[in-house]
């Protein structure tokens, strides 16, 4: 691992890395980010900013990248995707709200959609509590509170080769952008 993050975080992550050579399932990425999660040197190593978002990049399980992201009061991902790659995420410290879409979203050739009744789901994950998902997943990522920052670790396999962005008007989703991995390692 890079930027300071624990040994024991490091040793955690080798012996991931030495498990097998076929991919990770959602589940070993939500067993990793919640075993990092728990790490409290590895929490404590992450640079906190009041007003911007930070992070460091961690190493995976077998061939997945990783992040610990901070999380300042108010601050958010607003609607993506991370294509083709699986995922899992929980919470080291604070509390995040995930705003995510029940519907698998066509993988290219749209720019608008308008989505139907009952595909909306929320859910709240406090310090320890995490989720794994499935490709194409659409969600937004926020800490609502005013006065505390969150801590999250994050995996994603194969590793994010872009992120689609999206806004967001009542049920019209409209695809805003498409990141590369270059744009933000």
């Amino acid at each position: 691992m890079s930027d300071g993050v624990s040994d024991g975080a490091e040793a955690a992550a080798a012996g991931w890395a030495r498990e097998g050579g076929t991919s990770p399932t959602t589940a070993e990425l939500l067993d990793f980010v919640r075993q990092t999660a728990a790490d409290p040197e590895a929490i404590a190593s992450l640079p906190l900013d009041p007003e911007g978002r930070t992070w460091v990049r961690l190493d995976g399980p077998r061939g997945s990248e990783a992040w610990l992201i901070g999380w300042p009061p108010g601050t958010g991902t607003g609607w993506h995707d991370h294509a083709e790659s699986i995922g899992a995420f929980a919470t080291a410290a604070g509390k995040l709200t995930e705003n995510a879409l029940a519907v698998r979203l066509p993988a290219s050739g749209w720019k608008t959609l308008e989505l139907r009744e009952g595909v909306d789901r929320q859910r709240q994950l406090g310090v320890g509590q995490g989720r794994a998902f499935g490709q194409h997943h659409v969600h937004e990522v926020l800490n609502v509170s005013s006065t505390d920052h969150a801590i999250s670790v994050h995996a994603y396999y194969p590793p994010l080769p872009l992120i689609r962005r999206f806004s967001r008007s009542g049920a019209v989703l409209r695809l805003e952008q498409v990141e590369r991995s270059q744009e933000w390692q």
